[in-house]
């Protein structure tokens, strides 16, 4: 079995919103608390068997306010929306790091797509 990367620091940059995680791979990521939030590996975001979870909306602001860790596997990420219920295991945190800026790029379209939807008509 292959060993799954392990953080060596995660530090909150609070005032610029970007919690940094650098793996014990040398790999570093600075994530963005709206990416972060608006990717939580809670049922909430991620639903229940949907292929691309639910939308979140207006978390341009969020930040992070407390980090808790779940044994030696994970951190529970509190943000200021009151938004805590998503474990952020090791391999959840290094995919999100991984993938950012596909992530992104999909999230965009699918805001996009939403806001096209709901734009009023005339």
């Amino acid at each position: 079995m292959d060993k799954q990367p392990t953080p060596t620091e995660i530090k909150l940059l609070q005032k610029i919103r970007i919690l940094e995680v650098a793996f014990d791979t040398g790999e570093h990521f600075a994530l963005s608390c709206e990416y972060l939030r608006v990717f939580s590996p809670s049922a909430e975001v991620r639903g229940h068997g949907l292929s691309e979870g639910n939308l979140v909306f207006g978390k341009q602001d969020v930040n992070i306010v407390g980090i808790d860790p779940v044994g030696n596997y994970a951190v529970k990420l509190i943000f200021d929306d009151g938004h805590q219920t998503g474990i952020y295991s090791w391999k959840v945190l290094y995919e999100l790091g991984i993938n950012q800026t596909n992530n992104w790029q999909r999230y965009l379209e699918r805001l996009a797509t939403a806001n096209s939807k709901h734009a009023p008509t005339k």
